[in-house]
């Protein structure tokens, strides 16, 4: 005779739950078959993201840049303390596209391109929080009527475009943005959101 215990229903449903979070990420072939758009110059554009808004490990930038990459808008904010999880993600840039442009839906052709820009620890290797991040871009991008555009990790490395091998050392999590109109950086749009871009913009007009 033999004996056992059935699992609780708190184990199942933490089984189920932990397995859905993993299955809510794109692996680096994944993304790289997708057909994501390659920036015409990255470093220009993870220049004048980081000079902007100063981010530190643990935050994230999302941009939408129109056909010549131009920027229209931009938010960042820090990841929340919790472990990656791709649909997560997806409602915080989500939240965060709908607070700084609208949507682009009636379309039948998405126009514009939103690229993120995630600042972490460690070095630029794919980690699966990358790919819970490259989940939740491409469906916020869906869901907000936009073209899912690259994902760049910032690390103290420096810059990476992960699925393209393109990357450099500045700027990275430890250098000084570069002066305000020292790059090619294109003036703000009055729809960029955040404290850091108001600042900005007062700075601006002095």
């Amino acid at each position: 005779m033999t004996f056992g215990f059935a699992p609780s229903s708190a184990a199942s449903m933490s089984t189920s739950a932990s397995a859905a979070s993993t299955s809510r990420l794109l692996e680096p072939a994944e993304w790289a078959a997708a057909g994501i758009p390659l920036l015409r110059n990255p470093r220009e554009v993870v220049s004048g993201l980081h000079t902007r808004h100063r981010p530190r490990p643990a935050t994230a930038i999302v941009a939408v840049l129109d056909t010549e990459e131009r920027l229209l808008a931009s938010a960042s904010f820090a990841r929340r303390p919790a472990p990656a999880d791709g649909w997560m993600f997806r409602n915080a840039l989500l939240d965060q596209l709908r607070r700084v442009i609208p949507h682009d839906l009636r379309r039948r052709t998405p126009v514009r391109t939103a690229v993120l820009v995630y600042c972490r620890e460690g070095d630029a290797r794919w980690t699966e929080e990358d790919g819970a991040w490259m989940w939740g871009l491409r469906d916020a991008c869906t869901l907000h009527g936009l073209r899912c555009g690259a994902y760049i990790t910032l690390t103290h490395d420096g810059w990476q475009v992960l699925g393209e091998g393109r990357g450099g050392r500045r700027p990275s999590t430890d250098s000084t943005p570069e002066p305000w109109g020292s790059s090619d950086v294109p003036p703000l749009s009055p729809r960029t959101g955040g404290a850091m871009s108001e600042v900005l913009r007062r700075a601006a007009a002095r």
